[in-house]
Protein backbone atom coordinates (compact mmCIF):
# COMPACT_ATOMS: atom_id res chain seq x y z
CA UNK A 1 0.00 0.00 0.00
CA UNK A 2 1.34 3.27 -0.73
CA UNK A 3 0.58 6.71 1.02
CA UNK A 4 2.53 10.22 0.83
CA UNK A 5 4.32 11.19 3.74
CA UNK A 6 5.34 14.59 3.64
CA UNK A 7 4.84 14.93 0.01
CA UNK A 8 6.90 11.66 -0.78
CA UNK A 9 5.62 8.46 -2.02
CA UNK A 10 6.44 5.94 1.20
CA UNK A 11 4.99 2.16 0.29
CA UNK A 12 4.00 0.30 3.67
CA UNK A 13 4.10 -3.56 3.90
CA UNK A 14 0.81 -3.38 6.38
CA UNK A 15 -1.80 -0.77 7.59
CA UNK A 16 -0.41 0.56 10.65
CA UNK A 17 -1.28 3.43 12.98
CA UNK A 18 0.38 6.66 13.22
CA UNK A 19 2.39 5.95 16.42
CA UNK A 20 3.90 3.45 14.89
CA UNK A 21 4.77 5.14 11.38
CA UNK A 22 6.71 7.96 13.36
CA UNK A 23 8.26 5.33 14.99
CA UNK A 24 9.77 3.73 11.75
CA UNK A 25 10.49 7.37 10.07
CA UNK A 26 12.68 8.91 12.75
CA UNK A 27 9.76 10.68 15.02
CA UNK A 28 9.98 8.87 18.11
CA UNK A 29 10.08 11.03 20.64
CA UNK A 30 9.95 14.27 19.28
CA UNK A 31 7.36 16.64 19.37
CA UNK A 32 5.72 16.95 16.28
CA UNK A 33 2.44 17.52 14.59
CA UNK A 34 0.40 15.21 12.09
CA UNK A 35 -2.28 15.70 9.58
CA UNK A 36 -4.31 12.99 7.52
CA UNK A 37 -5.54 14.09 4.42
CA UNK A 38 -5.59 17.64 5.66
CA UNK A 39 -7.13 16.90 8.95
CA UNK A 40 -5.34 17.20 12.25
CA UNK A 41 -4.50 13.86 14.07
CA UNK A 42 -4.13 14.55 18.30
CA UNK A 43 -1.39 12.78 20.00
CA UNK A 44 -3.88 10.67 21.71
CA UNK A 45 -5.66 9.22 18.91
CA UNK A 46 -2.11 8.35 17.73
CA UNK A 47 -2.69 4.25 18.39
CA UNK A 48 -6.09 4.27 17.32
CA UNK A 49 -5.29 5.99 14.29
CA UNK A 50 -5.02 3.55 10.88
CA UNK A 51 -3.53 4.48 7.87
CA UNK A 52 -4.84 3.93 4.89
CA UNK A 53 -3.75 3.41 1.24
CA UNK A 54 -3.64 6.81 -0.48
CA UNK A 55 -3.77 8.71 3.10
CA UNK A 56 -1.53 11.89 2.70
CA UNK A 57 0.16 12.36 5.97
CA UNK A 58 2.14 15.11 6.81
CA UNK A 59 4.24 15.41 10.14
CA UNK A 60 5.86 19.11 10.76
CA UNK A 61 7.86 19.56 14.02
CA UNK A 62 7.95 23.02 16.07
CA UNK A 63 10.56 25.80 14.14
CA UNK A 64 12.55 28.31 16.88
CA UNK A 65 13.27 32.23 15.96
CA UNK A 66 11.47 34.31 13.99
Amino acid sequence: MQILLNGKPLELEVAINVKDLLEQNGYEGKIVAVACNGEFIPKEAYTDTIIQSDDKIEVVAPMQGG
